[in-house]
């Protein structure tokens, strides 16, 4: 009997969850080792999954939970400051006409699904653990877990984020930077009124809006310029983002008096990562952050990494050649897709930042998710 292909996904997130319950189904035999011990199960306020998002988790069996769990919306409305509503824009179905436009969710509740599908599947799972490349030859991986025990693979597939050790490690020199803006992120209560999202530019804030992410919760976020982060201590952020919030009308003024606890507030920079040239070298691959990552201005980063992992699963199940050239040909399929998604969010951004008021957000929005409609 023939042996099951063996891989070694390292982090799980997005991008290193899906890949492992694709392949797990395939039969390959998957470990997947996670840095931190509750594997992030807590982490995050809310995220906005557009339609090419949940065809992939369509894909992964796990559709019916984000549809229950979430709050599927067709409409995005642009507001002033003060509340007006400015415009309102049908969401592009870019997972097919089958599927919602968009789904809010809260980040927490998507992982746990996600770790669910991931139990199911079989994988050998590995939590507080990490994963150093000793060798590779053509044939394999030789790898060294942090509990010392060292395991031989066929495949490496690093999806362990944006400041992925292992993309380092095998020699891509490649490092996110920093795009000039901030956002602070906090979920509360939602206004019965909330039904899409709205999002406001200008104002305290470049960019001020606000998702559904179920019957009775949303995500607030407000993007502003960057600060240094070792200014702006975790116990003010509460003070820090109703400072931002309160400024502006609509139903933000019911949104920030519920912006109270400093716990439930995160502050993040707003980054830019693409590796060009390949996303791998020899038996280890990229997937996800660890390989292009963009500000949320199009809400595209979990997307990309979904579709990564789909894509990724595909290749790896359709052949036996584990070679370079299978390898290099998931990275030519990637990255003329990501690119322009990372493009596009950065530039949204760098409007806001040099004060640009006749840039055509709404036509590169509808032209960047006109893309994204096709099968990845």
């Amino acid at each position: 009997m023939t042996q099951p292909r063996t891989v070694l996904v390292i982090g799980g997130g997005a991008a290193g969850n899906a890949v492992t319950i694709l392949l797990r189904r395939a039969g390959v035999a998957v470990d997947l080792v996670e840095a931190k011990d509750d594997w992030n199960a807590t982490a995050g306020s809310g995220i906005t999954l557009q339609g090419n998002a949940l065809r992939v988790l369509r894909e992964l069996g796990v559709w019916e939970q984000v549809e229950e769990s979430g709050y599927g919306f067709s409409a995005l409305g642009i507001t002033a400051p003060d509340g007006t509503v400015l415009h309102v824009e049908e969401d592009l179905r870019t997972g097919g006409d089958d599927l919602p436009a968009t789904v809010g969710m809260q980040r927490p509740r998507l992982q746990r699904i996600l770790i669910g599908a991931v139990r199911a599947g079989g994988a050998t799972v590995r939590l507080g653990t990490t994963a150093e490349i000793l060798d590779q030859d053509a044939d394999g991986v030789r790898v060294r877990l942090s509990d010392g025990s060292e395991h031989r693979y066929d495949l490496v597939i690093a999806a362990d984020g944006l400041s992925s050790a292992t993309r380092a490690a095998i020699g891509i020199t490649d490092k996110p930077e920093p795009t000039g803006m901030a956002v602070w992120r906090a979920a509360v209560p939602r206004p019965a009124g909330v039904t899409r999202t709205d999002v406001a530019y200008g104002g305290p804030a470049y960019i001020a809006g606000y998702c559904p992410t179920s019957d009775t919760t949303l995500y607030a976020y407000v993007a502003e310029a960057k600060r240094d982060r070792a200014a702006v201590p975790p116990g003010s952020y509460a003070d820090e983002m109703r400072r931002l919030t309160r400024h502006y009308g609509g139903f933000w003024p019911e949104i920030t008096e519920h912006i109270t606890d400093p716990a439930r507030v995160n502050y993040t920079w707003f980054d830019r990562l693409l590796v060009e040239g390949s996303w791998h070298r020899g038996r280890v691959v990229l997937a996800g952050d660890a390989a292009h990552c963009c500000p949320p201005t199009l809400a595209q980063g979990a997307a990309m990494s979904l579709e990564d992992a789909w894509v990724l699963a595909q290749l790896l199940t359709g052949t036996d050649d584990w070679d370079d050239a299978l390898l290099q040909a998931y990275y030519e399929r990637r990255i003329a897709r990501v690119r322009p998604v990372v493009e596009a969010s950065v530039q949204i951004g760098r409007w806001q930042l040099d004060g640009v008021r006749d840039a055509d957000v709404p036509g590169l929005m509808a032209r960047t998710m006109t893309m994204l409609r096709e099968l990845p």
